[in-house]
């Protein structure tokens, strides 16, 4: 196959996406901050519920299923309640802090990228984000949102790891002051209490607007975002 020079009209989708990111990385101060995460006990606590979900549902119904995404909108949402800080916009010459975690979660399409928001994700069960996070996904991919479904999120996250991606950064969409990059989950050896055991991980960076968030507070959010996953049992309380 040999390349051929060749000019291709932006779509109205992708002319958007183009004059956001513009006014994201040029006028909004990124730092990045990244972690890494055991994921055992949280893919463990995954398999363990879509079992029981499955053994519930009826002969003829389609059992719901809760996704790795799924799981990672659920901890986001509980760790920003519990870091309002972060859940925050510049405005201006203040800080907006919200009262619910909207979580956008970012879908390729053919000719972009949509960000359908699930509103607050705080105060939803896994399941229920599961089916709703289902059912924004879907009909992004069939163009399908109306404009208020994919607008005014106060978080997003961009996952990657399906696609092979180990680590990344991710541009801010304004007015959020944070966006979380996650890559794949692999199993990798790491040293526990000096023995070298294979575990289950995944790295996350998240891209904070300066200011908005300093680097302490940036990490305080990661801390707890990273606990929740490694002991994920309250999530189902």
């Amino acid at each position: 196959m040999r390349l051929e020079d060749e000019r291709i009209e932006a779509s109205q989708m992708r002319k958007t996406i183009a004059k956001r990111l513009v006014q994201s990385i040029g006028p909004v101060p990124h730092f990045f901050l990244t972690t890494e995460i055991d994921m055992g006990r949280a893919l463990d606590l995954r398999s363990a519920l879509n079992e029981r979900l499955a053994a519930g549902a009826g002969r003829d119904e389609r059992p719901p299923k809760v996704g790795v995404n799924d799981l990672l909108v659920k901890v986001a949402a509980e760790a920003l309640a519990r870091h309002p800080e972060i859940n925050a916009s510049w405005d201006g010459d203040a800080i907006q802090r919200h009262g619910s975690a909207d979580i956008g979660i970012a879908v390729a399409v053919p000719d972009g990228l949509i960000t359908p928001v699930l509103r607050e994700a705080d105060r939803k069960g896994l399941v229920q984000i599961s089916a709703e996070s289902s059912d924004l996904i879907e009909r992004a991919r069939g163009r399908k949102l109306q404009p208020e479904e994919y607008t005014g999120a106060t978080f997003s996250i961009s996952n990657l790891g399906m696609f092979g991606i180990d680590e990344f950064t991710a541009i801010i969409n304004p007015p959020e002051a944070a966006i979380l990059a996650v890559g794949g989950t692999v199993e990798k050896p790491v040293v526990e209490d000096g023995e070298i055991v294979v575990r289950r991980r995944m790295r996350v960076t998240m891209s904070c607007d300066h200011r908005v968030i300093d680097g302490a507070m940036g990490a305080a959010f990661l801390q707890t975002f990273r606990a929740m996953l490694e002991n994920p049992l309250e999530l189902v309380s």
